[in-house]
């Protein structure tokens, strides 16, 4: 089983709330402390499963006021090991088990929006190497230029802010986006203008057509994206940036635009939408399937309007291309 520590700073008024949740069956055990300056401390040892409930009970207690903190640890080993019934009282896992909380989740994403100097770069340069392995035949070099390119970041980040009704997170994220492929293509473009050569390479032809197989591969990526985040296990998402590939079929679209092949550059921004859309709904599906939701009542009000255009926008989307794909693979027999 998994553990985390939460740590607690308040006013030594909080004191009889905070110990009422400190004693529920939840929390494994507590300790707590004045501090010099009359704050009072708590560390809670809690069930990773049980994070997001305590800190939510927290929430309620302090309120909004900026000089009370809450810290969420990971520990990596309790010494020694909790009683088999403090597990089973603090570790009885949902079906909907959530290893990392709704904030710890809003850290973790909130980084992929993040539009600066870094990010423009990174595409631009990731890019820059996708285009090479392409035009190439490199597999090695795609896969290098899949792992470093930023552009699976602000597609979750937008399923995760419509998850929680957050407009300004979701406008931030569509931004992001939209920078990231101008960047991606702009520089695609520019490469298929002046170095249009080998333009029947594999690796290139491969991003110029999508079928079926494509759809249910961007599906699954997407909810494996999701699902590693909110287990905690980062590493997954190496594999799922390599196997979702917003990265290749973007680059291949601005070359193919470039070089002037209309058919190739079709087929390829096929690919992208289909990878974008899927992404973007089967994350969606999977966070309403860990039960990620805003903690109030009224941001859970207001975020059902969200979540439900957010879905019909995007249901409606593949089932166009969907219908675009069956058409296309059919002309071709």
């Amino acid at each position: 089983m998994a553990y985390k520590e939460i740590q607690i700073y308040c006013p030594k008024e909080k004191f009889d709330e905070i110990a009422l949740i400190a004693s529920q069956p939840e929390v494994i055990e507590f300790h707590s402390a004045l501090q010099k300056d009359k704050t009072t401390y708590f560390s809670l040892l809690v069930a990773s499963e049980k994070v997001q409930l305590i800190t939510d009970r927290i929430q309620h207690a302090l309120g909004k006021n900026p000089t009370y903190r809450t810290i969420v640890m990971t520990v990596d080993t309790v010494i020694p090991k909790p009683d088999a019934q403090s597990e089973d009282e603090a570790g009885k896992k949902s079906q909907k088990f959530i290893g990392v909380s709704r904030e710890e989740l809003l850290e973790i994403i909130s980084k992929g929006v993040m539009l600066d100097y870094n990010f423009f770069l990174l595409a631009v340069f990731s890019t820059i190497v996708a285009a090479i392995g392409l035009l190439e035949d490199n597999v090695a070099v795609v896969i290098g230029a899949m792992v470093i390119a930023p552009l699976l970041g602000p597609n979750l980040a937008l399923a995760f802010a419509a998850s929680l009704g957050d407009m300004d997170m979701m406008k931030q994220a569509i931004k992001t986006n939209l920078v990231g492929f101008s960047a991606c293509l702009l520089v695609a473009f520019l490469i298929g203008k002046l170095w249009p050569y080998n333009l029947e390479s594999q690796e290139l032809l491969m991003r110029t057509d999508v079928g079926f197989d494509g759809v249910i591969l961007a599906i699954v990526s997407g909810a494996t994206a999701v699902l590693s985040l909110t287990k905690g296990i980062s590493s997954v998402m190496v594999g799922v940036m390599v196997a979702v590939a917003l990265l290749p079929p973007a680059t291949t679209f601005g070359i193919m635009l470039g070089a002037e092949k209309w058919p190739q550059a079709y087929g390829a921004f096929l690919l992208l939408t289909v990878n974008i859309v899927c992404v973007n709904l089967s994350a969606k599906l999977a966070l309403l399937y860990k039960g990620v939701k805003p903690r109030t009542w009224y941001e859970k009000k207001s975020a059902k309007s969200t979540i439900f255009w957010y879905l019909l926008f995007w249901a409606i989307a593949l089932s166009v291309l969907l219908v675009v794909i069956y058409l296309k693979s059919n002309s071709q027999v």
